[in-house]
């Protein structure tokens, strides 16, 4: 919803929601590859799983929202080494490169 949020700020959303074509769930990129709408405004990993269609890239810095994700292990966990392996390897250089090539910023530290 923090779209709905910048079409708002920018002064735009009755323009946008008038000519907006919904789809609950799922990827928006796929009514672009339908023919059914001509942009689609979602996280750029699932932009990226629809085939034809093109990503021209992300929204301007001032008005992005860039989402954190953590990963951490349950001190009672049951596998616990099997996590923290997991984790690392996540965390490795060749991850990153995957990471970064599926439309995320790979950790920094």
């Amino acid at each position: 919803m923090h779209f709905a949020g910048v079409i708002e700020r920018l002064g735009i959303a009755n323009e946008v929601k008038a000519k907006a074509v919904r789809q609950p769930g799922g990827l928006v990129g796929e009514l672009v590859a339908a023919g059914k709408a001509e942009i689609a405004i979602q996280q750029i990993p699932e932009l990226l799983a629809v085939p034809g269609i093109e990503l021209v890239g992300p929204l301007p810095s001032e008005i992005q929202l860039v989402t954190v994700t953590a990963a951490g292990v349950f001190s009672g966990a049951e596998q616990a080494a099997a996590a923290r392996s997991l984790i690392e390897f996540l965390a490795a250089p060749a991850a990153a490169r995957v990471i970064q090539a599926k439309g995320l910023e790979p950790a920094s530290g």
